[in-house]
């Protein structure tokens, strides 16, 4: 059990490995049957330390026994736990639903989602900035391969401006780090965080700069407006289960900003306490606004769902400009609630493009799907979850974002553009389910009905999001000790 926090990022890398060994290469069923109990080992590991890691000091994990400032510290705390729960969840919902056939599309789908998943759960339990760089390029390198799965002019020409942008941010990462590592002395982020306490006046400015670059370089994984553009193009184009587990990617950004942030510029920063703040507050905002008018101006499930993302990214970044603990708890519930609902619509867009034939999962009339009550039922209950209605996960997490705000001196302003998106997104689906399944010109086409696989894995999601709701006190509380233990310190000493 003293091992346990490594396994999370060491089993992905190991299983990614064999998966390229040539006994596991010449045989799609056997590779699918490995990956899927690889990503299931992976997520009963990331449970066992979620569960672990409850009501508990953080672990510490250094690698070759080098001690601090000079080893690899990796550190499993209630907040680092939750986020490697949730990605593990994810990727193994993902991994059935490309055992459909999405695997078969391109070559090493099933190395490369697992090399993604290291470089994931990598990022999210490190405990220093420069091994941060080092898993941002893992599930960088990783995402690249993933994006292109599958082929396609479109595809190709979202992921190069993806690769472009994202060699652009691991540059200034690279430089903010140089910054830092000048100034400080150390890029371990417990002892950044007490040597920035004892800062001088006059060597704030240099850190300042340095906390500048780290926001755009976060805020650019976190679509952060104006760093968004890149995210639209690459989610709607890329294939289903590729996009669906991207769902998770922008909280990479978000994990970033609320770990680094909330330790280097906390309460004890002095000068920089709450440094970005007012920045992630307006330009959450303004992102927020730009996701609504998307999703309202959507013209396929595709491009609606990647708005979706985008809109869930705006909400939690503002939720971390407002400095109140008890939104950013909030924001963390909203995290696990968005990045499940996010990767249905993913999947659910491409089953019912499918079941539409050359029509696809464009807004337009159509012929009738080949199971038009299945995916009626997955569609509205996918909407009333996304929409926030009760008792769903949704209307849990925005109605405690909503109560916590009220102490906020703009909290009004947060309180009436979630409510416009959720109107907004409510007239966009109800016109998007009216344009799918009642307005069909024309009958079904001779297409096969969709496999056990595809669905389970929607329904494995779905029922997830039920846990957020029946065990909603547990979830809770939990949330509320991991920013309580974030903003103590307690994961860095």
């Amino acid at each position: 059990m003293s091992h346990l926090v490594i396994l999370p990022i060491l089993l992905p890398a190991l299983f990614a490995v064999l998966l390229l060994l040539h006994p596991l290469t010449g045989s799609a069923q056997l590779r699918r049957s490995y990956s899927v109990a690889a990503m299931l080992l992976t997520f009963l590991v990331s449970s066992v330390l979620l569960w672990q890691q409850t009501n508990v000091p953080a672990q510490h994990y250094l690698l070759g026994n080098w001690a601090q400032p000079f080893g690899i510290l990796l550190v499993a705390d209630q907040l680092s736990a939750l986020f490697v729960w949730l990605t593990s969840l994810l990727a193994l919902a993902v991994t059935l639903y490309s055992c459909g056939g999405d695997d078969e599309k391109g070559s090493y789908f099933h190395p490369l989602l697992h090399f993604l998943l290291m470089g994931l759960n990598g990022a999210f339990l490190t405990g220093d900035l420069f091994n941060l760089f080092v898993f941002f390029e893992v599930l960088l390198i990783s995402s690249y391969g993933l994006l292109v799965h599958g082929g396609g002019k479109k595809r190709i020409q979202a992921a190069l401006h993806y690769v472009v942008l994202n060699l652009v941010g691991s540059a200034l990462f690279l430089l903010a780090l140089a910054l830092l590592y000048a100034m400080l002395g150390s890029l371990h982020m417990a002892d950044m965080a007490q040597r920035i306490s004892l800062l001088e006046p006059s060597q704030a400015l240099a850190v300042k700069a340095a906390a500048a670059l780290l926001l755009i370089v976060f805020g650019l994984k976190a679509a952060l407006l104006p760093f968004h553009f890149w995210l639209p193009a690459a989610y709607s184009h890329a294939n289903a289960s590729v996009a669906a587990i991207f769902a998770v990617m922008t909280k990479v950004g978000i994990y970033s900003l609320l770990r680094v942030f909330g330790l280097l510029f906390g309460a004890t920063a002095g000068t920089l306490s709450g440094y970005g703040d007012a920045l992630l507050w307006w330009g959450g905002l303004l992102t927020m606004l730009l996701a609504t008018a998307m999703v309202l101006a959507a013209v396929d499930l595709k491009g609606m769902a990647a708005a979706l993302v985008l809109l869930s990214a705006g909400t939690l970044l503002t939720a971390l400009g407002s400095g109140v603990a008890e939104v950013k708890a909030a924001a963390l519930l909203y995290a696990i609630h968005s990045s499940w609902i996010g990767a249905v619509w993913f999947l659910l867009a491409d089953q019912i493009g499918q079941q539409r034939g050359s029509v696809g999962d464009r807004l337009v009339p159509g012929p009738r799907l080949v199971q038009p009550q299945l995916y009626g039922w997955l569609f509205a209950l996918s909407a009333l979850v996304v929409i926030g209605m009760p008792p769903f996960s949704g209307f849990v997490a925005k109605l405690w974002l909503l109560q916590g705000i009220t102490s906020h001196p703009a909290g009004m302003l947060l309180i009436a553009v979630l409510l416009l998106s959720s109107l907004a997104v409510l007239i966009a689906l109800s016109r998007a389910g009216s344009m799918l399944f009642w307005r069909a010109n024309s009958p079904a086409q001779a297409l096969n009905p969709a496999s056990r696989l595809p669905v389970s894995a929607v329904g494995l999601l779905l029922l997830s999001g039920l846990t957020l709701v029946l065990c909603g006190n547990w979830w809770t509380q939990f949330c509320v000790d991991a920013i309580a233990q974030l903003q103590a310190g307690v994961g860095v000493h």
